[in-house]
């Protein structure tokens, strides 16, 4: 990373945001893959990374400052100022362990954010706007939520979006015997609930999706059937529960479609969950006799007593972050100082070898192959125990956070024109392999 570049973070969540102002910056598919690319070629950026979920997005800009990540947001929507949080440095790469190990989360201890984290770092990478920065941070970032995870209890009990949702269903209906389950798209968290509903005894569970292939294959990953998208007026009759999770950026399911149905249920009541962002269910929907309609912002009231079970194990969780965020930011503060490091032993080795090869052409035939390497054996015990405290002072002074220290020993060894801090020069340093995709 080049001289004076830093982490940036700017975002917005279920924490800082309604679900109103999340769902017009929310970016998904090819518009994503856009906007990573646009965040590239803007002034000042030399490395980036969007995560966008239903709770959360947040930009991660490597570069000289925080505006191209505000311009992220304010070019979408201009209400999201008021919502935005800013990071930087230090704090950027906390936050980004935090969000990772799922200590930031609607639900904590919840599974999915690391897998959401990950296919967005796949992404960046992908699209050649991940550099080596944004890979040792969130190859840094995953394995520390892999040690939150294997060393502490945070994840017990119900631990996502999906099983809270499985909850709220349980306190409005009880168990589901005699009651049907629609899923409405293809999302992965509608799959998760729909197998925690059909515990509760669920009758049926249909599934519909504008692809026919991918209603058919979620209907046979939860035991239910498939059913045409165009039959969703009359699966809206038959179903009591209906999970909602679709990628498309409107309502689907519309107040006069809700009310379309009741009349045909002979008001029969149903519960509409909307886990999507944007949303697809019309909060109006809500206002109708007999219709509970819920999204995501509307699962947190569920999520009170369980992050209170948790509380103690979030402690302990928060202190593997923080060694963690000291470790990466002493490696990267050390990995600073190696170019100059590098370049004192090169200039240090090049005057040894001139110098033992001038000997040996002095001393001409005298010497037998066991002199000679002998002499050049000495001349490299010679660098390294001149260098050995060196060395140790300069990784010293990089890890305290003393910059000053490299710069000097650079002037003072005449090293110019030495490749950016974290990029030597055919070293291989940064390349780090991408993480598994899941």
């Amino acid at each position: 990373m080049s001289g004076g570049s830093e982490v940036h973070l700017v975002g917005l969540s279920h924490k800082s945001a309604p679900i109103a102002v999340r769902e017009r910056v929310a970016l998904s598919g090819d518009a994503l893959k856009e906007a990573l690319l646009q965040l590239k070629g803007m002034d000042g950026v030399e490395e980036a990374m969007v995560i966008s979920t239903c709770n959360r997005v947040e930009v991660y800009v490597v570069g000289h400052g925080l505006e191209p990540a505000r311009r992220f947001f304010l070019d979408r929507a201009r209400e999201a100022q008021e919502h935005l949080y800013e990071r930087q440095g230090f704090e950027a790469v906390r936050h980004l362990f935090r969000v990772s190990a799922s200590l930031d989360s609607m639900v904590l201890g919840e599974q999915q954010i690391l897998g959401q984290v990950k296919e967005a770092y796949g992404l960046a990478s992908a699209a050649q706007v991940a550099g080596a920065t944004i890979s040792r941070l969130c190859n840094r970032a995953f394995a520390t939520a892999k040690r939150v995870r294997n060393e502490t209890e945070i994840g017990r009990g119900a631990s996502s979006v999906s099983a809270v949702a499985v909850e709220l269903v349980e306190k409005i209906f009880g168990d589901l015997q005699g009651r049907g389950v629609l899923l409405v798209g293809a999302g992965k968290m509608g799959a998760l609930s729909a197998k925690a509903l059909s515990d509760l005894g669920a009758d049926r569970i249909l599934v519909t999706n504008r692809s026919p292939e991918k209603a058919a294959a979620l209907a046979e990953q939860v035991g239910g059937a498939a059913e045409p998208w165009e039959k969703l007026p009359d699966l809206l009759t038959a179903a009591d529960v209906v999970l909602v999770s679709t990628g498309a950026p409107q309502y689907v399911i519309t107040r006069d479609l809700a009310a379309m149905a009741m009349k045909a249920r002979r008001q029969r009541s149903i519960c509409f969950i909307d886990v999507a962002v944007p949303r697809n269910v019309d909060p109006a929907c809500a206002d109708l006799s007999n219709v509970y309609a819920y999204d995501i912002d509307d699962l947190q009231k569920v999520v009170h007593e369980t992050r209170q079970s948790r509380a103690e194990e979030a402690i302990r969780a928060e202190g593997i972050i923080e060694s963690e965020v000291t470790a990466f930011t002493r490696e990267r503060e050390t990995r600073a100082a190696l170019p100059v490091l590098a370049a004192m032993r090169r200039h240090a080795e090049e005057v040894a070898r001139a110098e033992a090869e001038r000997t040996l052409a002095a001393l001409g035939g005298k010497l037998d192959d066991k002199g000679r390497r002998s002499v050049e054996a000495m001349a490299k015990a010679i660098v390294n125990k001149l260098l050995h405290g060196p060395t140790a002072r300069l990784k010293e002074a990089a890890a305290s956070g003393d910059d000053t220290l490299p710069g000097a020993a650079a002037e003072l060894f005449g090293i110019e024109n030495e490749p950016p801090a974290g990029r030597e020069q055919g070293s291989g340093a940064d390349v780090v392999a991408l993480p598994e995709r899941k």
